[in-house]
């Protein structure tokens, strides 16, 4: 065979060799699945709408989707002691399926859920993570609401903010804007009686209009992009006067981490970092979700690992010394959540019907129970309760299965296995 040939051969064969291994390339399977479910992303909705696997994948990932900002630690780490209390792992859950043990249920296709960890009295009883890892941070959504009311706590104590003044006493910037007079209190407590409920459907609604100036909401090149200039300029009127009944609208959440912004001379993730990460002896950074402008979405976008969550919570009880010589959130401020809400809120209307067991929603609290839990949930089954008297604290993760939810709740069943701790007691 001449040179010429042989050449020609050995290219024919490097070229047959090497098309399909170029074809097939592959970094390794997490790049190829991170590629996969960024394509796989809708280009016309909002992101989060999609259900089952991808949106287990979404909340354990949204930072390699979007950007985030940083919520740092600082300092040695606080260790939290393991503690197992066996009997949680097989407490019985009664399912349509029949009655299984907790932690089999966690596991079970019945569940959706990522993780789940219980302290008490400062120590790890339960820990178990059927979906994700123990070091993977996935996002609270509206959990994140609790960390911005907790950071006002702390400057009402210092005296630096009194919550019985009208937000624009701090913030001149909404003087001309439908918060102008609204107390702070009506703010932290959702009563502020501004027609701009909660809404993620109607894109001309007030709400998901401010959804998209934070890339919360579905947005384009012709969306609104700066919440604190649509907020400045709100302009939709009042259904009812302020403190009269509950209305849950993420934009009061925003209006406070804007007040933390101006009493603090910082953005909101560097104040929360400063004035409570970097003090609990937390193991890894936070971060906030801000997909626009670097503007953290404050009213649902915190991702942390559960252990971290679990030490901010243990702030709130008996057993804060585990993360904290010194105690950040007060005792006045706990024994006000326990005791100051107002019931009338949730009962404003008498056809409704409330749980006996409910006592209020307070201070950005979803809910305060007769046995003192302290609820703060997040959308699609996420979740934070501390009980300061019984000392406890859970934290958990999960997801929906598909569109019609059929997953068994994870958080009802989070209520039971608490109440079988207190019982033992």
């Amino acid at each position: 065979m001449s040179k010429l040939k042989k050449s020609s051969a050995f290219l024919f064969l490097a070229i047959f060799l090497c098309t399909p291994l170029l074809a097939e390339i592959s970094v390794n399977p997490t790049v190829d699945e991170t590629i996969k479910q960024i394509n796989s992303i809708p280009a016309d909705d909002i992101w989060w709408t999609v259900n089952g696997k991808d949106m287990l994948w979404n909340f354990k990932n949204l930072n390699k989707i979007f950007p985030t900002t940083t919520v740092y630690r600082k300092g040695q780490i606080s260790p939290l002691q393991l503690k197992p209390d066996d009997k949680i792992s097989q407490l019985p859950i009664k399912t349509g399926s029949g009655e299984m043990g907790f932690k089999d249920f966690l596991d079970s296709d019945l569940s959706t859920a990522m993780g789940v960890l219980i302290l008490h009295k400062g120590d790890i009883v339960f820990e178990h993570y059927p979906r994700m890892q123990e070091h993977e941070k996935p996002v609270y959504w509206s959990v994140t609401k609790v960390l911005v009311s907790s950071v006002v706590s702390i400057l009402e104590d210092q005296k630096r903010i009194d919550i019985n003044k009208p937000i624009d006493f701090y913030l001149p910037e909404l003087s001309q804007s439908d918060f102008k007079g609204i107390l702070i209190k009506n703010i932290l407590d959702m009563t502020t009686g501004i027609n701009c409920s909660e809404e993620y459907f109607d894109k001309n609604s007030c709400y998901y209009r401010y959804s998209q100036t934070v890339g919360d909401g579905y947005w384009d090149e012709t969306s609104p992009s700066n919440p604190y200039e649509y907020i400045a300029n709100l302009d939709v009127g009042r259904y009812t006067e302020q403190g009269k009944q509950f209305d849950y609208s993420g934009v009061n959440t925003f209006v406070l981490s804007w007040l933390v912004e101006k009493i603090t001379g910082l953005q909101f993730q560097d104040a929360f970092s400063e004035m409570i990460w970097t003090k609990i002896g937390a193991s890894r950074d936070g971060a906030i979700f801000a997909p626009r402008n670097g503007i953290p979405v404050t009213h649902g976008g915190f991702l942390s690992t559960q252990r971290d969550l679990a030490r901010f919570g243990l702030l709130f009880t008996p057993s804060y010394h585990v993360v904290s010589k010194d105690r950040l959130i007060s005792e006045q401020h706990v024994s006000y959540l326990l005791n100051q809400g107002r019931s009338e809120l949730i009962r404003y209307d008498s056809s409704r019907k409330i749980p006996t067991e409910l006592k209020h929603n307070v201070y950005q609290w979803d809910m305060v129970y007769q046995n003192n839990d302290i609820y703060k949930g997040g959308w699609a089954g996420q979740g934070l309760i501390v009980n300061p008297v019984k000392d406890y604290v859970a934290v958990w993760n999960s997801y929906f299965k598909d569109k019609e939810e059929s997953e068994i709740k994870l958080t009802p069943i989070i209520h039971q296995v608490l109440h079988s701790i207190e019982r033992k007691k």
